[in-house]
């Protein structure tokens, strides 16, 4: 059984040999490792040199990262790259974010930012990863009008009228280790077909129920709590999320 972590912030993370001993073994057999601003990016890009054939760039600038990055710069480093990339991302909108929340010029900025990440993926044929906490209807509007064929909502958490509409246009969500404890998340995994799901760790992210971060070895539990969400057997749930992740990837 081989599983494939669509969605790991390894430029978070330090040991790169642990980190990758650790995955191998629990049969993690790829990853995709994201960015969020100019310096991640740079990161991600080194740690798929370090490991080619398995560790799968995606750049991009997220929501709540660019204040204190160089947007221009931060897009320029994302074309020159572009062809080493599997998608763009992580991009999108959150509208929780606390100056978000206070200052609508911010949310603007947020969509604008958002909507050029768009145009790169479509222009270079590359699906997107997508964060739209709080903002899942403009999230969805924006990859409709300017994104590519294939979008992947990260972490859905959203309402499920909107993810009925997201899954109409043909797109995918990622269950994440929160699939163990979080309601909304969970809700919107029972309502997804496992055709359209990829699972994924969002690495380091903090487990609250294991009280620890986590890392790509952790793709693992994802698989676990979405098997007992679908009351389907683990082989066949690997099985099905490895095969869109190859599709969705090119990998």
């Amino acid at each position: 059984m081989s599983v494939v972590d669509t969605h790991a912030h390894l430029s978070d993370l330090e040991d790169k040999e642990t980190i990758i001993g650790n995955a191998r073994r629990a049969g993690v057999a790829a990853l995709v490792a994201v960015g969020a601003n100019y310096t991640t990016n740079f990161r991600t890009i080194e740690w798929a040199r370090a490991y080619p054939g398995y560790v799968f760039p995606a750049l991009g600038i997220h929501p709540t990262e660019f204040a204190d990055d160089d947007v221009s710069t931060s897009l320029s480093f994302i074309r020159e790259n572009i062809e080493k990339c599997v998608a763009v991302g992580e991009i999108g909108l959150d509208y929780w974010d606390r100056e978000a929340r206070k200052n609508k010029d911010v949310r603007e900025q947020q969509r604008r930012i958002y909507t050029k990440q768009l145009a790169i993926a479509r222009e270079h044929d590359l699906p997107t990863s997508v964060h739209g906490r709080g903002s899942w209807r403009d999230a969805l509007k924006l990859a409709v009008e300017h994104g590519p064929e294939t979008v992947v909502f990260h972490w859905y958490s959203g309402p499920l009228d909107v993810l009925s509409e997201l899954l109409d246009g043909g797109y995918y969500i990622s269950a994440t280790p929160a699939a163990e404890y979080s309601r909304d998340h969970r809700a919107a995994l029972e309502n997804a077909p496992l055709e359209r799901i990829i699972i994924e760790t969002d690495s380091p992210v903090y487990m609250r129920n294991r009280r620890r971060n986590s890392e790509p070895a952790d793709t693992v539990v994802t698989l676990g709590a979405l098997a007992k969400l679908k009351d389907a057997d683990e082989n066949e749930v690997a099985r099905v999320t490895t095969e869109n992740a190859k599709k969705i990837f090119r990998i």
